[in-house]
């Protein structure tokens, strides 16, 4: 199991709360599972599986009030489209914002036997090159090694390369990323206003794909120490699995 650090930043997020139904309101801290999307949009392949360990708040928890327009339906390929106008709602939403963090995750090395099936040809999104190349690999040779995916992922890190653009919950908050090379030999100054204990109760962990046909949430309750949130601690405290056990599907499907 290898271990990487990136630093990433951004004008605004929003992790949205499940319980606030259609107004957007965000967590107050980065979700273990948007942190392991930004991962993955750097270097996902069916070898390895990513998750957070820690996290470290690097910039004070401010918010910010907007109020836009979304729209009240999903267009789908199958229809014939939708006129915006007709159904353009405005809604109200609670965002941080000058959001930085410091993401600790090791990824977990998948044996051939149990990793999934892909069903999908491959995205026609994925417009460079590169991109294609890497996702085309065939991740079942003999000659699979940790090793390998580690050097792919911190070359990737190193030139700014991902899949598609990493977002702070929603797709309009971009992420800004680098990685931390000694990371350990770098510390960030803390956070004046969180020095101490905080807690910010209940929170998404991750989302349970061991039964496909009834996906289910898992939430924890972490709490920050002068600014760092120990997620494998919190996670253990209310019997979160390890990711092997709860993102792989019983039939193998991602």
């Amino acid at each position: 199991m290898r271990g990487f650090c990136l630093e990433v930043s951004g004008k605004n997020a929003c992790f949205t709360r499940p319980e606030m139904k259609v107004e957007r309101v965000s967590y107050d801290v980065i979700t273990p599972s948007a942190g392991r999307a930004i991962f993955e949009a750097i270097l996902w392949k069916p070898a390895i599986l990513w998750e957070i360990k820690k996290i470290e708040i690097l910039a004070p928890i401010r918010w910010e009030s907007v109020r836009r327009n979304e729209l009240g339906k999903v267009a789908s390929p199958s229809s014939s489209g939708l006129f915006i106008e007709d159904e353009r709602q405005q809604r109200a939403g609670l965002f941080l914002r000058d959001v930085r963090y410091r993401l600790w995750a090791e990824f977990t090395f998948i044996p051939p036997e149990k990793r999934p099936k892909i069903l999908r040809p491959l995205p026609e999104w994925l417009e460079n090159e590169e991109d294609r190349e890497v996702i085309a690999i065939d991740d079942n040779r003999k000659d699979e090694k940790e090793a390998k995916y580690a050097a792919m992922f911190e070359r990737r890190a190193k030139k700014g390369q991902t899949f598609h653009q990493p977002y702070f919950g929603c797709r309009e908050f971009p992420v800004d990323f680098r990685l931390v090379s000694e990371p350990n030999n770098a510390p960030y100054p803390a956070v004046p206003e969180l020095t101490g204990e905080r807690d910010y109760g209940w929170s998404l962990f991750d989302m349970d794909y061991s039964n496909p046909s009834d996906v289910q949430p898992m939430f924890y309750r972490p709490k920050s120490i002068d600014g760092i949130i120990d997620v494998e601690k919190y996670k253990k405290e209310v019997g979160i699995p390890e990711p092997i056990k709860y993102q792989l599907s019983q039939e193998g499907i991602k």
